[in-house]
């Protein structure tokens, strides 16, 4: 499929670029040959809480073009905007058709949104890849709403969790805040073995999110997850949240993720960006997600290498061994989780699963991590 026609150029003139980006969709579209990391914007605002909205994408390219590559040799080409469709159907098959492409040819695309149910579209590319897949959602608000029936940007979660086929094998969600959270939907989370953390648990220590980053092949962030004062354009702006920051070294997290093949970014609006520092946040948490896709250790471990140390923990109460792995070359930790040995099983790839030092101290006092659990009682 030659996904082109989908694109529309930059209208309006650019920023001096710096090198970064080495591609841009002015004139003729990039030729992907040779390419990482694409670029590109959905202009696609119907099913956002306000059912209105518009992405000046130029806008956010321009915060990007004069950033410097530092330490890394970029192959990054942006693509210009995918145009809102006839219906938002139109627009959800735009965006699943460019991204099947793309990740059949080993191309991450970074998506600038748009409202946070392109989410729905962004999985939907995963579909004719034929393996299970795992997404991390970094947002203030759980967007799951079983009563609701009609798919918007507050319950899309809904869609994909039902979707046939079903290829979601785990949902983690990061920094919710409880009082926009009704306990009756963590209850549902539960029911469905997803990971779901409070924003002031990662308040502590951001690099908790880092293993649950790490084992998502799909992230997608909605800016109401960044406090009001560190990003004013967005729709449900709220005076607590993640820092600047904090949201830039959890993009360095996903883009060292070597996993990772998709991120969207949702919820800006332009017509909040009076300065024009919401553009840039965006354009320098894409930065450090650029960084850390080109500082990508490839570690995941292996039974048989000498690159790993490996500890046996006994839970005394159950008289379960967890196994563990950390890796020499990041300081990095796994887990492992027993399932059926069956052959062919689609959860095959699974059995380790990301995991921090916190995690191994538990188990040493005979604690059992709860992503452990929940990872168990999905495979069996």
């Amino acid at each position: 499929m030659d996904i082109a026609h989908f694109f529309k150029p930059h209208a309006t003139a650019l920023k001096h670029s710096t090198g970064l980006i080495k591609s841009i969709y002015t004139d003729d579209f990039p030729d992907l040959d040779e390419i990482d990391i694409v670029i590109f914007g959905v202009n696609e605002y119907r099913n956002s809480i306000s059912k209105s909205g518009a992405l000046h994408y130029t806008h956010i390219i321009n915060e990007i073009l004069p950033l410097h590559a530092v330490g890394f040799q970029p192959r990054i080409a942006d693509l210009g905007y995918i145009e809102h469709g006839f219906t938002i159907e139109d627009s959800y098959f735009a965006l699943s058709a460019v991204l099947d492409v793309l990740l059949k040819k080993n191309i991450t695309p970074i998506i600038i949104g748009g409202s946070h149910d392109l989410s729905l579209a962004q999985f939907k590319g995963y579909q004719n890849l034929e393996q299970t897949i795992n997404m991390v959602c970094i947002d203030a608000h759980i967007d799951l709403n079983p009563e609701e029936t009609t798919l918007n940007a507050s319950n899309f979660i809904g869609a994909i969790v039902l979707h046939e086929p079903n290829f979601l094998f785990n949902y983690s969600h990061i920094g919710f805040q409880s009082y926009f959270t009704p306990q009756a939907l963590l209850d549902t989370m539960d029911k469905m073995f997803f990971d779901y953390y409070r924003l002031g648990y990662f308040k502590k220590a951001i690099e908790r999110t880092e293993p649950l980053i790490r084992q998502a092949d799909m992230l997608s962030v909605d800016c109401s997850a960044i406090r009001c004062a560190d990003f004013k354009a967005q729709e449900q702006a709220s005076p607590n949240g993640f820092s600047a920051e904090e949201m830039c070294q959890m993009m360095r997290y996903a883009g060292m993720n070597d996993r990772m093949s998709s991120v969207g970014l949702y919820g800006y609006l332009n017509s909040k960006d009076s300065d024009g520092m919401s553009a840039a946040l965006l354009a320098q948490m894409i930065w450090c997600f650029i960084e850390g896709f080109y500082a990508r250790k490839h570690d995941f471990p292996s039974r048989s290498s000498d690159d790993y140390l490996r500890f046996h923990v006994l839970i005394e109460e159950t008289q379960q061994e967890i196994h563990f792995y950390k890796s020499k070359k990041t300081n990095r930790w796994w887990m492992e989780v027993p399932y059926p040995s069956t052959p062919n099983t689609k959860f095959e790839r699974h059995t380790l699963i990301p995991c921090s030092y916190e995690d191994y101290e538990a188990c040493t006092h005979n604690e059992v991590p709860d992503r452990w659990w929940q990872t168990y009682q999905k495979l069996m």
